[in-house]
């Protein structure tokens, strides 16, 4: 069948590799001039499926409140608000029921655990070789934080995931360049987690859906899907004076946040929002002292990664704003956070050169798992929603909405994935 998916990010390479695998014939779209270049390029790489959770969750509007007047807030509002973006944190508001999270967090971690077995089994399969260290730690800084996560840590035991809580001395033991002097209450070690470099993943694999046919057209726009005839694209390239007529048997849409508007001619009004995250890559100075893998600063929400030979601070979720404007506060939050654990790790002097920030729009939905599989629209199919999780759900969200489209049963449970979540 003569596919056309729309988008190259994390979630449209994974998926074009695996309708390719599946034997059909795929074109990709692509504004952009390569793959990962978006919410894909700088994200913190952390795999954790045990910590992928909703952000609509009990007593989040009230700490969203309380973070408004915070220097080193993990999320913010920021102005100007769009009437979409204010629709959205109303849904949003609605979904932090104890009921609603409860049955989301467990289908995203379902789909979770079935994307890293996916992600494992192409990396073993090709030997592809990317930036890429085992092990997770969430640091505690205080007893207060120690307490904060206990009811997360008996979700992890329900999971079956295996973590020890460890004290300060035993974190030292496993990341030894944490800074000296810094004083903490402990630590959640997550053994079998891990982080990666998506975009350099990407790439990889992009290289593998060439070389089973797969072709991808970069520097192309797609307009708006036409309900005369949905698998009909509009394609603008770069330098073409109109754009090109192009016909599908089947269009799967995975253009991340502004996959809402090429849905929305359909009468599909998925709510989806970018969500704004931050993060700053460096050079190591001195590997000694930089982190051996990834680390997660809970009370501030931040990342910390080891890239081959740089580390990556990634963090903030920020609501509204603009997509080039970059919040101070954010990029600030980073340093702080990197400075407190590891003093000396980056080259951050003469800060723009070599070092890299960056803002990325995440595209989420407001109750928290992404949607997947066939929109009800003949030859129209949707992978989009992923948020903040789109490198641990990346994989097996592919390789779901393959099966489906193949008439196959998923191997994964994808109950409350599908677009009948609009209707509910």
């Amino acid at each position: 069948m003569r596919v056309a998916v729309i988008g190259a990010g994390i979630i449209g390479v994974t998926t074009a590799f695996e309708l390719a695998a599946d034997g059909h014939e795929v074109t990709v779209f692509e504004r952009r001039s390569s793959v990962a270049e978006e919410t894909s390029f700088a994200n913190a790489g952390v795999v954790a499926p045990g910590y992928v959770t909703p952000w609509a969750a009990p007593g989040m509007p009230g700490k969203v409140a309380r973070f408004l007047l915070s220097e080193h807030a993990p999320v913010r509002v920021t102005l100007p608000l769009t009437r979409d973006d204010i629709a959205w944190m109303w849904k949003w508001y609605q979904s932090c029921d104890l009921a609603s999270y409860a049955a989301n967090r467990t289908r995203m971690q379902r789909l979770a655990f079935y994307s890293r077995t996916r992600l494992h089994d192409i990396t073993d399969h090709f030997q592809l070789e990317y930036d890429r260290t085992s092990g997770y730690m969430v640091l505690l800084r205080g007893e207060k934080d120690r307490k904060l996560v206990q009811p997360g840590l008996q979700l992890l035991r329900d999971s079956g995931v295996a973590f020890k809580e460890i004290g300060a001395e035993e974190a030292r033991k496993i990341e030894p360049a944490i800074n000296p002097d810094a004083e903490f209450s402990g630590a959640i070690h997550l053994p079998n987690d891990e982080a990666g470099n998506c975009r350099q993943f990407a790439m990889l694999l992009k290289s593998e859906a060439q070389a089973r046919g797969v072709n991808f057209e970069f520097n192309t726009a797609v307009e708006p899907l036409d309900p005369a005839g949905p698998g009909s694209l509009r394609v603008w390239t770069l330098g073409e004076e109109a754009p090109a007529l192009r016909h599908f048997e089947a269009v799967m849409v995975c253009g991340g946040v502004d996959s809402a508007a090429l849905l929305r001619p359909l009468g599909l009004n998925i709510p989806l929002a970018a969500v704004y995250g931050y993060s700053i890559s460096a050079p190591i100075r001195e590997p000694l002292n930089a982190p051996r893998s990834a680390l997660m600063d809970e009370r501030y929400k931040v990342a910390i990664t080891r890239m081959g030979n740089r580390v990556r601070v990634a963090g903030s979720a920020e609501i509204g704003g603009a997509p080039e404007k970059k919040r101070p506060e954010a990029i600030q939050t980073l340093y702080k956070v990197l400075q407190d654990w590891f003093p000396g790790a980056a080259q951050l002097a003469n800060t723009g050169a070599g070092v890299q920030e960056w803002k990325g729009a995440r595209p989420m939905l407001p109750d928290g798992p992404p949607m997947i599989g066939a929109t009800g629209i003949p030859g129209i199919w949707i992978n989009l929603g992923h948020g903040s999780s789109g490198w641990a759900l990346a994989c097996g969200s592919a390789r779901v909405v393959a099966d489906l489209m193949g008439g196959r049963v998923p191997e994964v449970d994808i109950e409350g994935l599908g677009i009948e979540r609009l209707m509910a």
